[in-house]
C-alpha cells in the first residue's frame, strides 16, 4: 500500500511539474520566468509587431530598419503635428530622404498618437529624449511618462526595450518600477531590456545593419529575447551582463569623444597663444600609424548625446560619493567655446575698429555636424544668442535649416529664417562667423565677398580671397 502511494504521489508530482512553468530563484531571490518561446517564434517569423515610442532622430531610423525587415510597425509620438505630417507620407528629417516616409507607409508602418494601441503590441521601444534640466541634472520626464502610458496599458509576455541615453541604473530603478505598476512583474510577467541608440545622423560610411547592437538586460530571457530582435536587424549583437552595463557603455562611447574634443580645443587656445594653427599640428600628428587618433576643435559640442552623456554619469557618480572631476572639466571647457568664438570675434572686430554692439553679423551653419538638418544642443544656438545679447544684428544661413524651430534653451530664437545669400548681401555683413562646415556651401563666394570670416572649422582651407581670416 505505501508503494502505491508513493508511486500515485510520485505522478502527480511529474504532472504538475509539466503544468507549472519552471522558475529559478536568482542571486537577488528574485524568480525568472522560463524562455518566451511564444515571442521568439513571433520575431522569428516576423510577426512581432513592433510599437516604437518616439518619432524622431532614433525612433524613426529604427521604425524603417523594422519595417524593412519585414515586421508590422506602428510609432507613437506625443507631437501631433509630426504624427499628422508622417501620415501624410511627408518627411521632417532630410537625411532619411525625400520618400522615405512614403516607402514606409507603402510597408504598413502606421504612425499613431493614440497610445492605447500599445497593449496590441509584442515589442515596445522606447526612444524618447534624455536632456538636462537647467541645473543640468538628467531630465528623465519623458522615460517617466512613457513608463506610466505603456504600464496602464502593458500585457503579459510583452518586450520592453530602452533605447535612450541614460546613467546606469535608468532601467532597473526607474523605467522597470514605472512599468510594475501595471500589477505585473519585471521578468515574471513581461520582459525588459536595454539596447543603447548609435545612431549617426547623416553617416554615410556605416550602415544601421553594420554597426554593432549592445543588448543589456536583468534576466536571460529578456536577454534572448532582445538578442532575437535586434538580430533580425543588426549583424552583430554585443550582449552584456545587464542593463547597467549597456547603459554604460553608451556613456563611455560618448564621453570618451566628449573629453578628447575637450582636449583638442583646450589646445586650440593655448596654441593660438602661441602664434600656432592647431590645425596643421593635427593634420601632422594624425600621419603617425600608431597610438594617435584625430579630434579636432570646433565652436563647442553639439547633438543630443555628447553634450549631453557626461553630465548623466556626474550626476550618477556623486549618488556614489565619486566627483568626476576629469569629466566634469571637459564638459566645462566645451561649454565655454562659443563665448571663446565670442571673444576671438569681438578682439577681430575690434582690429578693424568695429564694436561687437551694432555690428551686422552672420552665422553659416545652425546645425551642430554637417549635412543634417540637426540643432540639437547646437553651439551656434549658444553663439548666436550670445552675440544678441551684446547688441549685434545677427543673421544666420543654413541650407538644412530653413527656420529655428522652438528649443527650451532659446525660445526668443524660433522662428527665425535662413538668409539667402548673394555676393551683394554677403558684402553687408561686418563679419561671417562658420559653424558648421556643410559641404554645400560655397567657401570660395565667402572668399571673394566677405570682409571678414571667423572660421570655427578650417573650413576655409584652401580658398584664397580677399577676405581676412581668424581661426577660432
Amino acid at each position: 500500500a505505501e508503494r502505491i502511494l508513493f508511486i500515485l504521489l510520485y505522478c502527480v508530482l511529474a504532472v504538475c511539474a509539466n503544468l507549472i512553468p519552471m522558475t529559478k530563484k536568482t542571486a537577488r531571490g528574485r524568480h525568472d520566468t522560463v524562455m518566451p518561446q511564444n515571442l521568439l517564434d513571433a520575431i522569428a517569423e516576423k510577426r512581432a509587431r513592433i510599437g516604437i515610442i518616439g518619432l524622431g532622430y532614433v525612433g524613426l531610423p529604427l521604425a524603417r530598419a523594422f519595417c524593412e525587415a519585414g515586421f508590422p510597425v506602428w510609432g507613437f509620438d506625443k507631437d501631433g503635428h509630426k504624427i499628422a505630417l508622417l501620415a501624410k507620407g511627408k518627411p521632417y528629417l532630410r537625411h532619411l530622404g525625400e520618400d522615405s516616409i512614403r516607402r514606409l507607409l507603402a510597408k504598413g508602418f502606421t504612425p499613431s498618437p493614440d497610445y492605447g494601441a500599445l497593449a496590441e503590441m509584442d515589442v515596445v521601444i522606447l526612444c524618447v529624449p534624455t536632456p538636462l534640466d537647467k541645473q543640468r541634472r538628467p531630465d528623465l520626464r519623458a522615460i517617466i511618462a512613457s513608463g506610466d502610458a505603456l504600464a496602464a496599458r502593458l500585457q503579459k509576455g510583452q518586450l520592453v526595450v530602452l533605447e535612450s541615453s541614460t546613467y546606469p541604473g535608468t532601467t532597473r530603478e526607474v523605467l522597470a518600477p514605472r512599468l510594475a505598476q501595471s500589477g505585473l512583474a519585471p521578468d515574471r510577467d513581461f520582459y525588459v531590456a536595454y539596447a543603447p541608440e548609435r545612431e549617426d545622423p547623416g553617416n554615410k560610411d556605416f550602415a544601421a545593419r553594420d554597426i554593432p547592437k549592445i543588448v543589456g538586460a536583468d534576466a536571460p530571457p529578456a536577454r534572448a529575447a532582445a538578442e532575437a530582435l535586434y538580430g533580425q536587424i543588426v549583424r552583430d549583437i554585443v550582449p552584456v551582463a545587464d542593463t547597467r552595463t549597456a547603459e554604460a557603455v553608451k556613456l563611455t562611447e560618448n564621453i570618451f569623444r566628449a573629453v578628447n574634443i575637450a582636449m583638442v580645443n583646450e589646445l586650440k587656445m593655448v596654441f593660438d597663444k602661441m602664434g600656432l594653427d592647431v590645425w596643421d599640428v593635427i593634420a601632422a600628428a594624425k600621419t603617425k600609424p600608431f597610438g594617435y587618433m584625430p579630434f579636432y576643435p570646433g565652436p563647442g559640442l553639439g547633438g543630443h548625446c555628447i553634450p549631453i552623456d557626461p553630465f548623466y554619469l556626474s550626476y550618477k557618480a556623486e549618488q556614489y560619493g565619486i566627483t568626476s572631476r576629469f569629466i566634469a572639466l571637459a564638459g566645462e571647457i566645451n561649454t565655454t567655446q562659443p563665448a571663446y568664438v565670442r571673444q576671438r570675434l569681438t578682439q577681430a572686430l575690434r582690429a578693424r575698429k568695429t564694436p561687437l554692439k551694432g555690428a551686422q553679423l552672420l552665422i553659416v551653419g545652425l546645425a551642430y555636424k554637417p549635412d543634417i538638418d540637426d540643432i540639437r544642443e547646437s553651439p551656434a544656438l549658444a553663439l548666436f544668442a550670445q552675440l544678441q545679447a551684446r547688441g549685434a544684428v545677427v543673421h544666420y544661413h543654413d541650407p538644412y535649416v530653413r527656420v529655428i524651430p522652438k528649443t527650451r534653451a532659446y525660445p526668443r530664437l524660433h522662428g527665425v529664417r535662413s538668409m539667402p545669400l548673394s555676393p551683394e548681401r554677403l558684402r553687408t555683413y561686418d563679419a561671417l562667423v562658420i559653424c558648421t562646415a556643410h559641404t554645400r556651401l560655397d567657401y570660395s563666394l565667402f572668399a571673394r565677398e566677405a570682409r571678414l570670416i571667423v572660421d570655427t572649422r578650417n573650413a576655409m582651407a584652401g580658398h584664397e580671397g580677399a577676405a581676412e581670416r581668424v581661426k577660432a
